[in-house]
Order: structure tokens, then sequence, then C-alpha cells
């Protein structure tokens, strides 16, 4: 079977035409929302939603295209932007009865959750943003051999069909590589876990790709709009990155500064699984991100 959350109630919710996204929601109080990242699901959240569940609000959705959400065709490049998939969030959390919350994002999940910032300042409240630059940052600061690292950035940037049937190839050993090279401490995804993740990847590879095609295309147009407009977060955020800078030379405390002046900016020594790795920590910086 399939690991939940424990003592999370888990159901389906409709946020747009025929898309509902699987959402697990726990404990009470002011709300706050967890995004996944890649090539996770809402499991990744499972330490830090049980702790912040003993005064919020938990709520920890599988975004559309992932896990158990889910995973409409793409039709017309607009699909998996990261608009879409941030108006997305802002209907779940209306259908369940709430109009301003919280929002964390790992990742994806975290480039959903600065979209969301972006359009719907009126519904996030606090915004905190882990291991991530902005798409328009992200595409800008790869260069050189150490670039390498994102190589899936551009395989899935290709056209629809050559992606999709390299990693359908082997999508086991695709998923899991990223699994093994972007954790420091491999016992933070246990294999119930990691058996998980790869099952949920296994039948959504057109849909990552799909995502991922969006943040080579579309997420960047919208960004740079944002840009140019001078568009920015207006409420507190909190990014806790691993110093990438170091090896592709930039400063992200001052990437994302230009567009969160009431930025917190924090380096970490964990892997890029830190809500698995470090979830003390990440409680920590969630719970005095909320106090501001």
């Amino acid at each position: 079977m399939t690991p939940t959350i424990p003592d999370f109630a888990y159901r389906r919710v409709p946020v747009a035409v025929d898309v509902s996204l699987n959402v697990a929601v726990g404990g009470s109080g002011s709300p706050v929302v967890l995004l996944h990242g890649f090539p996770q699901t809402h499991l990744m959240w499972r330490h830090v939603a049980a702790d912040l569940a003993a005064d919020h609000t938990v709520i920890c959705p599988d975004l559309r295209g992932y896990g158990a959400s889910d995973k409409p065709v793409e039709a017309d490049g607009t699909t998996y932007a990261k608009r879409t998939m941030a108006a997305d969030i802002v209907a779940l959390v209306r259908a369940l009865g709430h109009e301003r919350f919280a929002l964390a994002g790992h990742d994806r999940g975290a480039l959903v959750a600065f979209r969301a910032g972006l359009d719907h300042p009126e519904a996030v409240t606090h915004l905190a943003c882990l291991d991530v630059l902005p798409t328009l940052d992200m595409w800008n600061v790869m260069h050189g051999t150490a670039a390498a690292v994102g190589f899936h950035l551009y395989l899935m940037a290709q056209p629809a069909g050559l992606p999709e049937r390299m990693i359908e190839a082997d999508p086991d050993t695709f998923f899991g590589h990223f699994l093994d090279i972007w954790t420091n401490t491999p016992q933070a995804v246990p294999a119930d876990i990691r058996a998980a993740y790869l099952d949920a990847c296994r039948t959504a590879v057109t849909s990552i790709v799909a995502d991922y095609r969006a943040s080579a295309r579309i997420d960047v147009d919208q960004d740079r709009a944002d840009r140019d407009a001078g568009s920015q977060l207006r409420m507190p955020v909190t990014v806790l990155q691993q110093d990438w800078g170091g090896a592709l030379g930039f400063d992200a405390r001052a990437l994302w500064k230009a567009w969160a002046p009431h930025l917190t900016h924090t380096t970490v020594t964990c892997g890029h699984f830190m809500a698995e790795e470090a979830p003390e920590q990440i409680v920590a910086a969630l719970r005095e991100l909320m106090a501001r």
C-alpha cells in the first residue's frame, strides 16, 4: 500500500475543469500549504506536516501531473505553466474553506509557490521557497560545465516525444538517479517512501516532462514580464538553499532579493531533500516566517 501521512485525512478536490488534486489535510488553526518537488509527492512533507499540524491546518497536495492528482494532457502550452498550477492551489485552499494561507514549496513546488505569491498576493500571507531559484534566474545562471548538474532541465525542455521516450525506457533509473545524488543522508528517504516516489513517477512521465518543458518556455516568458513590470513578492519571504553559487558563480541571496524585498535567506548544509533530511530546521524556519 502507498504510504500516507499519519493522522491526515485524504480527499480529492476539483480545482479546474477536469482536474482534481489528491490532498492530505491535518491539524487545525491558521492554514499552511506545503508543495512538493521533483521527483516526489506530498509525502516529502510527512515530518514537517506532522509537527506543524499541532497548531496549523496543514494542506499537502500532489501537484497536477504528480502523485495521485490528475494528469491532464498538455493542450496549448499553458496546462503545466506555473501560473496554471498556482491557480490550482488557490482554488484548492478556497475549496477547503480558506481565503488566505501561508505557502511553502520545495523544488518544483517552490516555483509554483513563487508564481502564486506574484499572482495572488491577496491570498498568500507568507511564502517559503526551498532550494530553488526563480525560473528566469535559474536559466540565466546555468552555464559552462558546472551546469551539467542540471542536465535534466535541458533534456525535458526538448520537443514532445524525445524526452518522454528516453525516460520511459527506464524510469526507475532516471528518477532514482536524483533521489540518490541529491541527498546527503540516504536513510532520510527510506525504502517504502522511495518506492512510492518511483511508483508515482513511473506513471507520470508525460506530465512531469510537460511541467519541466513549461519552465523552458511559458514560465520564462511570464517571469520576464513580471521582472520588466517591476513586480515583487509583497509578503514576508523565506528562502532556504544549498550553496549552489560557489559552483555556478552567482549570489543566490541577491537574485532572490530582487524579487522579495522582505527576504530572509539561509544557506543550509543538508542535501536537496531538506524537509526529509533536516525537518527540524525546516519547521523552525517556517514557524519563524509565519510569526513575522
